[in-house]
Order: structure tokens, then C-alpha cells, then sequence
């Protein structure tokens, strides 16, 4: 991306999927950097459900960093970062006492 505004503008409304081709949502808004003139978030809404249902509240979206963004195309791409959230350490839970 050279960051013209027709580019910018054409990445909303896209999927955006893992590099291990899972679905993370749809870009709903761009962050930018107006100093740098640089895109420096994507806003996604339509969340994969199961990436997000405990942490964050439905029709809520979340904010990504730009710099996760690996390829875009008919679909962008990010790390896997976000797929980790599938597997989270929350042993607290299970030793809830009733």
C-alpha cells in the first residue's frame, strides 16, 4: 500500500482472515496516523464468535494493529496472534469452588 486515500478507502468492508486462513472479522474503520500519514489500525466488527465470545460483549468490535497485517488482497491477512486468544491459561476457572 502507497497510502492513497482509494486504498485506503477500498480495504473497509473487507474479511479479514489469520495467516492459518481462520475468519477474525471485517474492517469497519481505518486508524490512521496523520502526522505519518500512515494506517496504523484496522477496526473490525463481525467477529469470529468463537476468537471472541468471553472477552469481548456482542456487536462490539476490537481495534488491531496495523503492523499484525501480512498481505492485502481479495482478503487481508494477520499473524495468528489473535488465534491464541482460543487457548487461553484460565485454570482460575475451573477451580472455582461452588
Amino acid at each position: 500500500m502507497d497510502g492513497t486515500p482509494e486504498e485506503i478507502t477500498t480495504l473497509v468492508g473487507r474479511e479479514v482472515y489469520s495467516n492459518n486462513g481462520v475468519f477474525v472479522g471485517e474492517v469497519e474503520d481505518i486508524r490512521l496516523d496523520l502526522d505519518r500519514q500512515s494506517v496504523t489500525g484496522l477496526a473490525l466488527t463481525a467477529l469470529n464468535d468463537e476468537l471472541f465470545r468471553d472477552r469481548i460483549d456482542p456487536g462490539k468490535g476490537v481495534l488491531i494493529p496495523y503492523r499484525w497485517v501480512r498481505a492485502v488482497g481479495d482478503v487481508i491477512l494477520i499473524n495468528d496472534v489473535v488465534e491464541r486468544l482460543k487457548d487461553p491459561e484460565e485454570e482460575e476457572e475451573s477451580s472455582a469452588i461452588a
